[in-house]
């Protein structure tokens, strides 16, 4: 054996003896080896040394030229195929199937180390790679700056159309665009955030207006056309695909793509790319600095749905607790909640995005720009973002799905739920009809607008979602229900069980499917968002329940990524005493624990404040609740409210319980714009 093919081999062991710890957690099942599914993998920077230039020029996405080397390895002694879009195209199009455990290598930005770095070791195990290029950045004369991020780069750390045309003629690799000037911010909201500029709506700060649909549109268009068009003017090479800037995307610019002649775009949505996942939309998984190669392993088998969801720790927040009327108390509201949140570091924030400042839990505005609600304030965008960029969460955004006060001038205020003597009793939420036609078109519209206006990951349906036994008596629900083959009278139904049955199961399912448009309503503009839906939890104990509030357990574990189970002994007068509230709580455990996904799936909700006494709920109650659900086996936590002005729970007592630091070795990582310095500091 030659001393080349010595050390080459040495190195795959190693590498096999660094996997075992690893991979020593049972990974998740395997993609399918159909012909047509294929894995993707997302690159940056390659640079030497690059734990040391971390510390000079921070950039979570860059590798180490060795880690490279060694995962290029590893893919061959693994059984991986690095196979080119072509090998994908052709499988998809019913011609050549993919090979066993299929991956796709792509490289962003144009860096200089693609050619000096990548691509001598792209020739060396000829594997082919897609490269994704900003043509705004390479179109630089040599000597200048490059506009990256929120500080400039030198020209040199960048490709020259020469080097590009070249790897482009090997056949190994197939230029991309990255955009032409998107690789960046765009003002998004009147206090200054920079928002990835593909996938926002501009803020005018003259004008007080957001561009319109149409406008947002083209601007998108004439910036992928023209990117193409220099790509190929310089290099000669083909352009049909698309990388969004930040992984950000949606409906409207993956039209804007097909138009721009780049039917073909990739994203950073984490999972496999099976038959069902259109080549207009793939996914890929983002490799991160300290990433070693054994780790490659977890990243090309990630799940998307199914069992194994993250570890969702959660802190549910009150927007109506950051506003103010005096602009600058606001700010330095938000930035009080950031300091929290990134100090308790939780998975997620479920964050309200409507105002509800009587408490009675109908939305009487919205905290977003939305053609139907006043605005109280254009903040939930500002919100989200602060929360994302400076304390590193998902945020769902909190709405309700019928509880909403429109103002009296709407023709639809008054199409609301009722009983059949045509009230609406006084201990239930006012709720817009869901039986209605008109609206859940307008419902649908608030939901789009709320997408169109702000970044966020998820989306938590309120407890609003529910129907009584004695409801919904409104006229349209009645022809509803004539349409479903029940009598078109409560009373009726109510009087028969068989009846009663079929009502109860037919509602549940209409409030399920209700949400689901919902979701696909804003799904338009932020795809991919991870859903949860709050459930009481006597219908989750007592089945039999489900006719007093249109719930199921298991029908809500089946359509969402979680449910939020109000877990709150105290709200359900279940806390007489300590034995008691504690017996309740193991029973919704137990429970959770008896039900297929119930473990993976229900995130339970403690509650931190007592509604009847209006007083908090104590620390020590709280860290005794916690600790009995995690010896129960629970693995997602939450509480609501959260009062970051009071410092309520404790940030000692949410820490311990809520922090997911200790439980992820490696945060989840998405590329996403450098926050520009108003933003690191809270300032406007």
């Amino acid at each position: 054996m030659n001393p080349l093919s010595f050390l080459r081999a040495a190195m795959l062991w190693l590498l096999v003896a660094l996997a075992l710890p690893a991979l020593a957690q049972p990974l998740p099942p395997a993609d399918p080896d159909d012909g047509v599914s294929f894995r993707v993998l997302s690159f940056h920077d390659v640079r030497t040394n690059v734990r040391a230039s971390f510390e000079t020029s921070p950039d979570e996405t860059a590798v180490d030229e060795r880690s490279l080397a060694e995962v290029f390895a590893w893919l061959q002694y693994s059984g991986y195929h690095p196979v080119s879009l072509q090998q994908i195209v052709d499988a998809r199009a019913g011609r050549t199937p993919l090979p066993a455990k299929p991956v796709l290598l792509t490289f962003d930005d144009g860096y200089k180390s693609a050619y000096t770095k990548v691509f001598p070791l792209l020739q060396r195990y000829r594997y082919p790679a897609v490269l994704a290029l900003v043509s705004s950045w390479l179109e630089v004369p040599e000597g200048s700056l490059v506009h990256w991020g929120d500080k400039p780069a030198r020209r040199e750390e960048f490709l020259r159309w020469s080097e590009a045309a070249e790897m482009a003629r090997s056949g190994l690799v197939e230029l991309a665009s990255h955009s032409d000037a998107m690789h960046t911010g765009i003002l998004a909201n009147p206090q200054g955030n920079m928002l990835p500029a593909a996938s926002t709506h501009r803020y005018d700060a003259a004008t007080g207006r957001y561009e319109d649909d149409g406008a947002y549109a083209r601007r998108v268009e004439a910036d992928l056309r023209r990117s193409r068009e220099i790509i190929e003017a310089r290099t000669g090479a083909r352009v049909r695909v698309m990388v969004w800037p930040y992984g950000a995307y949606n409906d409207a610019v993956l039209k804007a793509a097909e138009r721009a002649g780049m039917p073909v775009t990739l994203t950073l949505d984490d999972g496999p790319n099976t038959a069902a996942v259109p080549l207009s939309r793939i996914r890929r998984a983002l490799a991160a600095y300290d990433n070693e190669a054994p780790e490659y392993a977890r990243l090309l088998r990630s799940p998307v749905g199914g069992e194994g969801r993250p570890i969702n720790r959660v802190m549910h927040v009150d927007l109506d607790y950051v506003y103010d009327p005096d602009p600058a108390q606001q700010e330095r509201n938000l930035s009080a909640l950031v300091e929290r949140v990134a100090a308790v570091r939780p998975r997620s924030v479920f964050l309200q995005a409507y105002a509800d400042p009587d408490g009675d839990g109908v939305a009487d505005a919205l905290y977003f720009p939305n053609r139907h609600l006043p605005m109280r304030a254009d903040l939930f965008s500002r919100a989200a973002w602060q929360l994302r960029s400076r304390a590193g969460v998902k945020v769902y955004a909190w709405m309700p799905v019928m509880a909403f006060r429109l103002p009296g001038s709407n023709p639809l205020a008054t199409h609301t739920v009722r009983t059949q003597d045509g009230t609406v009793p006084a201990d239930r939420y006012q709720r817009l009809s869901p039986f209605d036609p008109a609206v859940r078109t307008l419902v649908g519209d608030l939901y789009e607008d709320l997408g169109r206006h702000a970044f966020f990951e998820g989306l938590l349906f309120h407890d609003d979602a529910m129907l009584s036994d004695d409801e919904d008596a409104s006229p349209a629900a009645l022809a509803t229900y004539a349409s479903w083959g029940l009598p078109p009278d409560v009373a009726a139904i109510r009087a028969d069980p068989a009846l009663m049955a079929r009502w109860t199961t037919a509602k549940t399912r209409y409030l399920t499917g209700f949400t689901q448009e919902l979701a696909a309503r804003i799904g338009v503009w932020r795809p991919g968002l991870e859903t949860a839906r709050s459930l009481y939890a006597r219908p989750v104990l007592e089945p039999a329940a489900e006719q007093w509030f249109a719930q199921n357990y298991e029908n809500a574990l089946a359509a969402y990524d979680y449910v939020g189970l109000m877990a709150m002994p105290r709200m359900e007068r279940e806390a007489k005493n300590r034995a008691e509230s504690d017996a309740w709580l193991a029973r919704l455990a137990r429970r959770a624990a008896d039900t297929p996904r119930g473990l993976d799936g229900t995130v339970f909700e403690l509650q931190a404040r007592d509604w009847h006494t209006g007083e908090p709920v104590p620390d020590e109650e709280l860290a005794r609740q916690w600790t009995l659900l995690q010896r129960a086996g629970i693995r997602h936590l939450g509480y609501y409210p959260d009062d970051f002005l009071n410092n309520q729970p404790s940030l000692d007592v949410v820490r311990r319980a809520i922090s997911v630091r200790t439980l992820l070795s490696r945060p989840v990582r998405q590329e996403i714009p450098s926050p520009s310095t108003a933003e690191r500091t809270g300032s406007p």
